[in-house]
């Protein structure tokens, strides 16, 4: 009997991981636990404080000043999570915000500082539209995946463990707030929050029109242990990746299997506007301007020493050019 290696990866519970939660893919070599019953900031947590897990997906932003601090972490170039943050900038209705050069000089509130939507958004209010992250007054409500000192011009206060940006948005202590996720002033209705954009999906998509971006959130990280004691692990795994991914991507394609009248549609739409695979993985073009991009916001905000290159962030899955499209005997 062949042995195969244990290992943990910790993801989210999505459509294109599916098949190596269920064990339709198997990696070559590895006995694949797959853990998904945590939520995304605890998972971030526990890979790069604690290590827990050999894999996992976590913060794109808080992987890059890992690795910046010399933490024994490397990634793979897989992103399971990408989402444009436009619709995730939350204003008070009260404030006489009408657009993102108003937010100068406010009480901006954050999940945390180094939340990879809020490090997005921070870098693309700078460079799209003239709101430099210096000029804000940051109020974060968790403690950081990675701890770092803030450069001298950020001004950024950590909130009590009975404050959430949440309600103080609503309430008119923040004039704004920047999440991850759709907050529940929002959820409930409460006219008193609103969205920085009204609508929301056409400046996504005149962003990426114009930038080709459709922002990475989470990387696949894993334990520098690993690849030095398996140097074929990446490899494995990033086809492995490959592989699920494939599979959601034809099963989504039908659309019988989602109760969305218009799903077709809007699957199609997806395609016209951000071509036929915007998941995908490896150092593409695609993928390398983006962690370019990313990296470049955390070195101009003061978070990291240099600005890192995508070859230095991820290990590599090149197996030999022409090499491992067919299998003959």
């Amino acid at each position: 009997m062949s042995k195969k290696i244990s290992l943990t990866l910790a993801c989210g519970d999505y459509e294109i991981m599916r098949a190596l939660k269920t064990g339709e893919v198997e990696p070559d070599g590895i006995d694949l636990t797959v853990l998904t019953d945590m939520d995304s900031t605890t998972r971030h947590w526990r890979f790069i404080r604690n290590r827990d897990f050999d894999m996992a997906e976590t913060s794109g932003s808080s992987y890059i000043v890992a690795r910046d601090q010399g933490q024994p972490v490397n990634a793979l170039p897989v992103f399971p999570h990408r989402r444009f943050r436009h619709g995730f900038v939350y204003i008070n209705t009260t404030k006489g915000i009408k657009e993102p050069k108003d937010l100068i000089g406010r009480k901006i509130g954050i999940k945390s500082y180094l939340v990879s939507a809020g490090h997005w958004m921070r870098g693309i209010l700078q460079h799209e539209y003239g709101v430099p992250h210096e000029s804000i007054q940051w109020f974060a409500e968790l403690d950081e995946d990675v701890e770092f000192t803030p450069h001298s011009k950020l001004n950024l206060t950590r909130l009590p463990h009975d404050k959430s940006v949440e309600t103080m948005l609503a309430e008119g202590e923040l004039d704004a707030v920047i999440h991850s996720s759709i907050i529940k002033p929002i959820l409930n209705g409460d006219p008193r929050v609103g969205r920085l954009w009204p609508d929301v999906k056409a400046e996504e998509i005149r962003f990426y029109k114009k930038t080709g971006i459709f922002p990475i959130m989470h990387v696949l990280g894993i334990k520098q242990d690993i690849i030095d004691r398996y140097p074929w692990v990446p490899i494995n795994m990033f086809h492995a990746f490959e592989r699920s991914k494939a599979i959601a991507m034809r099963r989504l394609n039908n659309p019988r299997i989602v109760p969305l009248a218009a799903y077709r549609e809007a699957w199609e739409e997806q395609q016209q506007i951000l071509g036929p695979d915007p998941w995908e993985y490896g150092l593409t073009p695609k993928n390398r301007h983006q962690i370019e991009t990313i990296a470049g916001y955390s070195h101009e905000q003061g978070l990291t020493k240099r600005r890192w290159t995508p070859e230095e962030l991820f290990v590599s899955v090149f197996q030999g050019r022409k090499r491992g499209d067919e299998f003959r005997i």
